[in-house]
């Protein structure tokens, strides 16, 4: 069985920092000397534009050929629409074709396991994979929240943001009870937050109190940031366009949180294991 570990980066909200999460830590870990690939599972397809792929529309093999060849039981190679990043990670890229693979899901055979089918042909071939998520809670979500083991949510520090995270914790209790008993939150990540403002950081203490007992909030936080932008309009990772900058250093600092919360929870469950 591959040790590898798949992440889910899902929020239903749009505009909350999922693909900018999803690529950061991933080439964080990356950087980190970890195997890793980045799945968009998102129609808009921007974490492969921001991967450097200008055209995604274009493109002739993407998750959703990919998906549409586990539907059909066709056989293909691990490597099969993979890219390679400049920075060290592969990536599988999207485009608008993967809107049409939310209907054609609703009625196939065991449908909420094909991308689940698909990771678990190549997990073996990393450390992580990470998927970044289509703002929504449709069949897609579900097929990501079934394959994944753990999730990230990045949430921003304002009212609507937070209160949505009502619908994606019920949909991932719901999915938990069902289908995938051993889906975990790894943690809520704080995004875009301006530090300056009282209202950001009284929403932020109010999370950390009130969700704080039962789910994992990072202590990592991530600021506003224009040079996350302006990376993702260059086809870099934060790393490489402002390495010294504040929003490089808090990812490299999420990341190292990552592994060291896994850290933590293999020594727990080993320490339970021999009592």
């Amino acid at each position: 069985m591959s040790k590898s570990k798949v992440i889910a980066i899902t929020n239903q909200k749009g505009g909350v920092g999922k693909t900018t999460t999803a690529i950061n830590l991933g080439i964080g870990l990356a950087n980190q000397g970890k195997r890793v690939l980045l799945i968009d599972a998102d129609q808009q397809a921007s974490m492969s534009v921001a991967l450097g792929i200008r055209d995604p529309d274009h493109l002739d093999v993407t998750l959703a050929m990919i998906m549409q060849n586990v539907i059909d039981e066709k056989e293909f190679p691990n490597d099969f629409g993979i890219w390679q990043h400049p920075e060290g990670v592969a990536f599988v890229p999207a485009n608008i074709e993967l809107s049409g693979m939310e209907t054609r899901l609703v009625n196939t055979m065991s449908r909420e396991f094909v991308l689940k089918t698909y990771i678990d042909q190549i997990r073996e071939n990393y450390d992580y994979i990470l998927i970044d998520c289509m703002p929504s809670l449709g069949m897609m979500n579900i097929n990501a929240l079934v394959a994944a083991d753990s999730l990230v949510i990045p949430c921003q520090p304002n009212y609507l943001s937070t209160k949505g995270l009502n619908l994606l914790l019920g949909s991932v209790m719901k999915v938990r009870r069902t289908i995938n008993p051993s889906l975990k939150i790894e943690g809520i990540l704080m995004t875009m937050v301006d530090g300056r403002t009282n209202n950001a950081k009284e929403i932020i203490s109010t999370l950390r109190q009130n969700v704080g007992t039962n789910i994992r909030v990072f202590d990592t936080e991530i600021p506003r940031s224009v040079r996350i932008a302006e990376a993702s309009m260059v086809g870099q990772s934060i790393y490489a366009y402002d390495r010294k900058g504040k929003a490089a250093l808090a990812y490299e600092a999420l990341t190292k949180e990552v592994l060291t919360n896994e850290e933590r929870e293999k020594h727990r469950s080993w320490s339970d294991r021999v009592r």
